[in-house]
């Protein structure tokens, strides 16, 4: 077994010459990461990127080009086996304003193999939801509680999130991310998250992927992000020889040269002012220049 062989088995997705396009515009254009399991990977990129498109290709969705594996099965050909395994939410506080929360757990454990129909009653019953309470009547923070009662009790290997907390306020984003990692995610789950408001959720991503223009344009894990990106806030004096070394992005603050250097050693820049770890909201940044137009 070769080693690209060896990383496909292991992954829980896999994608080589990933391709896809639509009328007048390529979304993915040989596209290929990968997905190790047990990881919380955040996939990042502008509107129009090719995000949405990688996640309903993941999901079999779509058709497209190339070589794609979920859990070792091709989405194209195995969707029914792959969804037994796979959980995708795109909005946590949209659910049908007619259903009541007893339906949304009967319609839940109809359609998928992997729910714990009293792990959902048990999350709920934590909260003030009653069994025929309808939607309607719920405020968004409740929609967000019955969702999470159902995603929770899904034992799904990998977890889709596409802008799950799209129009929430803070609060409720805040305590969507922390139920998630406190009371689902462990070492035999996946999840895969899309979102844009990236700093909220650096502090639980283990992974991160930045998408420009259908291609992966940064793979790495957040222990690596920290130890090749180095923010250093310049003073005047120093910035001429800051600049000799190349920064991938400067910007003023107060007066002084904010620069990001991507695989200079910490301890060379040092010397040119104070040092920080740079946010994931501020690489983004630095990375997509150039991508609005």
């Amino acid at each position: 077994m070769n080693a690209a062989t060896s990383t496909t088995a292991q992954s829980v997705v896999s994608a080589r010459g990933l391709r896809k396009a639509y009328k007048n515009k390529v979304a993915l254009d040989n596209t290929a990461f990968d997905v190790a399991p047990g990881r919380i990977v955040g996939l990042i990129g502008p509107n129009g990127a090719g995000k949405t498109t990688a996640l309903k290709a993941l999901l079999g969705l779509i058709p497209f080009d190339g070589e794609l594996r979920v859990l070792g099965r091709d989405p194209r050909t195995e969707r029914d086996d792959l969804m037994q395994d796979v959980c995708f939410i795109a909005d946590v506080a949209v659910l049908p304003r007619w259903i009541t929360v007893q339906q949304a757990i009967d319609f839940t454990a109809g359609v998928h193999p992997r729910f714990d129909r009293r792990k959902a009653e048990a999350y709920l019953s934590h909260t003030k939801l009653k069994p025929y309470q309808k939607v309607s009547q719920m405020s968004k923070g409740m929609v967000v509680q019955l969702h999470l009662a159902l995603v929770m009790a899904i034992d799904a290997k990998l977890l889709v999130l596409d802008e799950p907390t799209l129009g929430l306020d803070i609060l409720y984003r805040k305590q969507f991310y922390q139920n998630l990692l406190e009371e689902y995610f462990d070492e035999g789950k996946t999840i895969i998250v899309t979102t844009h408001q990236v700093e909220e959720i650096e502090h639980i991503l283990t992974d991160l992927m930045f998408i420009r223009e259908g291609k992966i344009v940064l793979s790495a894990t957040m222990d690596e992000v920290g130890e090749r990106f180095t923010e250093v806030m310049v003073s005047v004096d120093k910035a001429d020889a800051a600049r000799a070394l190349k920064p991938i992005d400067e910007r003023q603050v107060f007066g002084k040269s904010v620069m990001l250097f991507d695989g200079v050693p910490r301890q060379q820049v040092a010397a040119l002012g104070e040092t920080r770890n740079v946010g994931v909201a501020d690489l983004f940044v630095a990375t997509m220049k150039g991508t609005y137009a």
